[in-house]
C-alpha cells in the first residue's frame, strides 16, 4: 500500500488546488505611501472580507482599507475542505462542551449566520460551486457508532434535520468497508469553492468601495492619540479602529502566539473520476464527509468530481508556517494509504496536488477576540476548521466591538472569553509531537496513547481517545 501511495504522488503539485486556478485575480498595488482610514484590515482571508463587506454594507460612508502580506486566500481561506455547517463553535459537540448553557443562542445565531451566508452568495451572484447537499459523520469501527448516536441527540434536540443511518444505509450514501453508520445533517450544510468565493467576497468588497494593498505585511503597530498607526515595509497607515484577521499567521504578536498554535493540517486532492470509479464509489448525494477516527479523515466531492481527502495534524518548531517539508510527498503517503483504505473505489486514481497549511489551534477550537491599543485594534481569530462560514459572524461580532456597539453576542461567554495559555517552545513542540504521535497510532496500538490523549483533553484540546 505504501508503495502504490508513493507512486500516486509522483506527479503531484504541492500547492492547494484551489488557487491553482486560472481565474486567480491579479495582485493589487503594494502600499508605498502614508494613508488614513476610518477601518483597516489586516489579512485578506475570509474574516478579513466578510469584515470589509460588512463594515461598508452597515456604513457606504465608512472608508475601509485592506493590506495583505501576500494576496486574497493564499493562507487558511484557499486551502480548507470547504465543508459548510452551521456550527460557530467548531462543531456540536465542542459548542456543548464549551458554552453548555449557551447554546440555545449558539445555534439560533448559526442557523442565522448561515442563512445570510447563503443570501449574500446569491445577492452579489457569487460564482462558488457551492452544493447544498448536507454534511454526513461516518462512524469507523463499532465504537465509533457511539460517537454519533450522542452527536444526533444533539442535533434533534437543536432543531437539526438530522437522521441517522444504519450500516447498510450509509454504504449506500458512499461504499466503504469502514463506515458502520452515518448521522446525515440535511439542511445549511454542503460543500464550497473557498477560493472562488474569496475571490467574489474580494469583487464585492472593492465594488462597495473598499481598497486593497497586497504584497504589503503589517510590520508593527503603535497607538497615536486617538488612532492606531500601522506600519508596513513601504508605507503606513493611520486607522482609527483596526481589525487583525490574521488567524494562525501570529508570529507578529507575542500576546496572540501565547494562545494560538500554528497546527498544520494536510490535505490530498485526486484526479477527475472516471465514470466506472464514480459508480464503484456511490456517492450519489455528494456529502461533505467527516469520520470519527482519533486522527479523524474529512472528504468531499469537487464540481468536476475529484475527490479531496484531508486529515493529518502536523506541527513545526516556533509556529513555522511555511516548512519545505511539507512540499515534499514524504507527509502525504500515509494519508494517501488512508484514502485508499478508506475508499477502494480510488485504489488507481493518482494524486494531482497536496498541500498542507496552518490552523489556529486553541483549547476552544473556535474564535475569539484580543484587544490592543486602547480597544483601538482588535484580533479576530482561532479557527480549527468550520470557519468559512462562521467567520462571517466573527468579523460581524468584531466590528460591534471594536465599535463598541452593544448587541446581544457580545454579552455571551464567547466574546467576553479567551482560551487557555498554551505552553512556550520547546515545550510546545515536544508536546505537539508526542500528541500528534499518539493521533495516528491510537487507533490501532491503544496502549499509553489513550492516557496521553486523556491528559491533551483535560487540559482543553479536545481529543477523544
Amino acid at each position: 500500500m505504501q508503495d502504490k501511495a508513493k507512486l500516486a504522488l509522483e506527479n503531484t503539485k504541492f500547492f492547494p488546488f484551489w488557487l491553482d486556478n486560472p481565474a486567480r485575480p491579479r495582485p493589487e498595488n503594494k502600499l508605498e505611501f502614508h494613508i488614513k482610514t476610518d477601518l483597516l484590515i489586516v489579512g485578506s482571508g475570509f474574516t478579513g472580507l466578510w469584515t470589509a463587506i460588512q463594515a461598508k454594507e452597515q456604513n457606504p460612508q465608512r472608508e475601509v482599507v485592506v493590506i495583505e502580506a501576500s494576496t486574497a486566500a493564499i493562507g487558511a481561506s484557499g486551502r480548507p475542505g470547504a465543508i459548510l455547517s452551521t456550527s460557530l463553535m467548531h462543531g456540536m459537540e465542542n459548542s456543548n462542551r464549551l458554552f453548555e448553557s449557551e447554546m440555545d443562542e449558539l445555534e439560533r445565531l448559526g442557523k442565522e449566520n448561515m442563512d445570510q451566508f447563503r443570501a449574500t452568495i446569491e445577492r452579489y451572484n457569487i460564482d462558488c460551486d457551492v452544493e447544498w447537499t448536507g454534511e454526513l459523520t461516518v462512524a469507523v469501527g463499532k465504537h465509533g457508532i457511539s460517537d454519533i448516536k450522542a452527536e444526533h441527540e444533539l442535533y434533534v434536540k437543536f432543531g437539526h434535520d438530522a437522521h441517522l443511518l444504519s450500516k447498510e444505509e450509509v454504504t449506500k450514501e458512499i461504499n466503504s468497508p469502514m463506515f458502520e453508520g452515518g448521522l446525515w445533517s440535511k439542511k445549511r450544510s454542503g460543500t464550497i469553492h473557498p477560493a472562488k468565493l474569496a475571490w467574489g467576497l474580494k469583487r464585492v468588497a472593492k465594488e462597495l468601495g473598499v481598497i486593497f494593498y497586497e504584497n504589503t505585511p503589517m510590520i508593527k503597530s503603535t497607538s497615536k492619540g486617538q488612532r492606531v498607526l500601522v506600519k508596513t515595509p513601504q508605507g503606513s497607515v493611520l486607522a482609527s479602529k483596526v481589525i487583525l484577521a490574521t488567524n494562525a499567521f501570529t508570529k507578529h504578536n507575542r500576546k496572540i502566539s501565547k494562545k494560538v498554535a500554528a497546527i498544520r493540517d494536510r490535505i490530498v486532492m485526486t484526479e477527475p473520476l472516471t465514470q466506472a470509479q464514480l459508480d464503484e464509489l456511490g456517492w450519489h448525494n455528494r456529502q461533505g464527509i467527516y469520520d470519527t477516527r482519533t486522527q479523524l479523515n474529512y472528504m468531499r466531492l469537487t464540481k468536476d468530481n475529484r475527490v479531496l481527502f484531508g486529515g493529518r495534524l502536523g506541527y513545526f518548531f516556533d509556529n513555522n508556517t511555511d516548512p519545505e517539508h511539507d512540499k515534499t510527498p514524504e507527509p502525504y503517503v500515509r494519508l494517501v494509504e488512508s484514502m485508499y483504505k478508506t475508499l477502494p473505489a480510488l485504489r488507481d486514481v493518482k494524486i494531482s496536488h497536496a498541500w498542507s497549511g496552518p490552523i489556529a489551534l486553541t483549547t476552544r477550537m473556535a474564535v475569539h477576540y484580543q484587544t490592543y491599543h486602547g480597544s483601538k485594534m482588535i484580533y479576530a481569530g482561532g479557527y480549527s476548521g468550520f470557519g468559512v462560514t462562521a467567520s462571517r459572524f466573527a468579523a460581524r461580532v468584531a466590528l460591534a466591538i471594536v465599535d463598541n456597539v452593544d448587541i446581544p453576542e457580545r454579552h455571551l461567554d464567547f466574546a467576553r472569553t479567551t482560551p487557555a495559555w498554551i505552553p512556550p517552545e520547546p515545550f510546545r513542540w515536544l508536546g505537539a509531537m508526542i500528541t500528534m504521535y499518539a493521533l495516528d497510532t491510537c487507533d490501532e496500538k491503544r496502549g499509553w496513547r489513550v492516557p496521553w490523549l486523556r491528559m491533551v483533553d483535560k487540559i482543553g484540546f479536545p481529543l477523544k481517545p
